[in-house]
């Protein structure tokens, strides 16, 4: 990324290549080929006759990060028409994980050949013409995306995009061969300093979860410990240490726990595109209150005042992943929780309410109570009644703010490395925007 990156004069040598409705200037010097000239979808590989071979489930690939987190194996027979090998791309077929940039590129594979799900198309790049990453880089043009996007086929919720799409009029921008190598170096560099910082994230959160443990079981302070039986368990706890039912802890509210509303109270066709936010799961397991599109009117806000959520409300998830919680920060939307969530509302000068989302998710002694209730009852998820029930261990308000404290040191760097991460982010999709259409060119002396 060292080179210099020449602005190129977008009035003078230049031309255009269609990609779907858009036109896009590309250089002069640039071909436009057909893509079945430049990149052979799905080949027909020859397979040995023994396996097992490395098999790519679709939910081994990663939206967000756009790699593979994990391979199975299968025997040949139980393979499917779709093989690839490394060096290839793979790219979703079907709603939603076309629209939601389900792409990889196939690298690190055990066995010469391997097979995945029938949903994925196989991109391979013809040799000398194309570079195998430039494949993958150029499948994720938005233009190109969008061309796919547009032409699926098939009822709502199953559409999918044909072959057909890459075949005929389908054209793609091909500079030579020494800036698509260039080109892949830039990018390729910005995706290494992307897994380097998600490896810092990953790093600072076990950190932060051992830590929380520690903190959450012991405490911050030297004490001597006594006892306290939970369920089956004999659990030390520090002894200035109170243990107490979920129900009985002080609150503003009529009640601690308060569930989400029923289906029949908040249907789909209420739901609308701004207003008054719904907060779902997905909110809780990210820690995103940003995440989603999905709001009420003023008028079904109001009516449904009892479900609303403030600022310092502890939101618990009630199906799916139970027990992952996490506090409504202080600039989250007006908004109100569905149906998978429990609102859990304290009086914080007895219990804070980030000490409280700790407890929830780390603390050994109520993740055993949470397991035991929730077993045998994850389709049904867990009730107000059993959450009532969950014995808290409750230091002094002092000693919980120093638990919190030292968990918000990590949580800060941890922040840091997110905003880093989406500044990179960002940065790659400019560059892939400049570099994949020639509106930057790169050196290649």
């Amino acid at each position: 990324m060292s080179e210099a990156l020449e602005q190129s004069d977008q009035q003078e040598g230049y031309k255009t290549v269609q990609l779907g409705p858009r036109e896009i200037p590309i250089p002069d010097e640039w071909d436009i080929v057909p893509f079945d000239e430049a990149i052979e979808l799905n080949p027909k590989y020859d397979k040995p006759d023994n396996g097992p071979f490395d098999y790519l489930p679709m939910d081994a690939v990663d939206e967000e990060k756009q790699t593979i987190e994990y391979w199975t194996q299968r025997e040949k027979d139980d393979c499917t028409t779709t093989w690839f090998k490394n060096g290839d791309t793979v790219y979703a077929k079907i709603t939603p994980c076309t629209e939601n940039g389900k792409i990889t590129f196939i690298d690190g594979m055990s066995t010469e050949v391997g097979s995945g799900s029938t949903e994925f198309l196989v991109f391979h790049p013809c040799e000398g013409v194309i570079e195998e990453r430039f494949v993958y880089y150029l499948s994720n043009l938005p233009e190109f995306r969008s061309v796919t996007i547009s032409l699926m086929e098939g009822s709502t919720g199953r559409q999918r995009v044909p072959s057909d799409v890459f075949k005929g009029n389908l054209t793609i921008p091909l500079p030579p061969l020494p800036e698509q190598r260039r080109v892949v170096d830039i990018l390729s560099t910005v995706d290494e300093q992307i897994q380097q910082t998600d490896e810092i994230i990953e790093k600072f959160e076990e950190l932060k979860k051992g830590i929380a443990h520690r903190l959450l079981d012991n405490g911050a302070r030297s004490e001597s410990k006594s006892d306290v039986v939970v369920g089956p368990l004999s659990i030390p706890l520090p002894e200035s240490w109170e243990l107490r039912r979920l129900e009985n802890f002080p609150t503003p509210a009529s009640s601690v726990v308060q569930t989400g509303p029923y289906g029949s109270k908040l249907q789909k066709e209420e739901f609308t595109d701004s207003g008054y936010k719904i907060y779902r799961q997905a909110n809780i397991n990210s820690g995103d209150f940003e995440k989603g599109g999905q709001y009420v009117t003023e008028e079904k806000y109001h009516d449904l005042e009892k479900y609303q959520v403030v600022p310092d409300d502890v939101l618990l998830t009630r199906m799916g992943t139970i027990g992952d919680a996490a506090v409504l920060p202080d600039d989250a939307r007006k908004g109100i929780m569905d149906y998978h969530l429990f609102r859990i509302r304290i009086d914080p000068s007895f219990c804070l309410p980030e000490y409280l989302s700790g407890v929830l998710r780390s603390s050994r002694i109520v993740k055993h109570q949470i397991e035991s209730f929730s077993h045998g009852a994850i389709m049904d998820g867990l009730n107000t009644g059993l959450i009532n029930e969950l014995r808290i261990p409750v230091p002094s308000t002092e000693e919980q703010r120093e638990i919190v404290d030292i968990l918000s040191t990590i949580d800060q760097r941890v922040s840091i490395e997110k905003e880093r991460k989406i500044e990179l982010k960002q940065l790659k999709r400019g560059l892939m925007q400049d570099l994949l259409t020639g509106k930057v060119r790169v050196d290649t002396d």
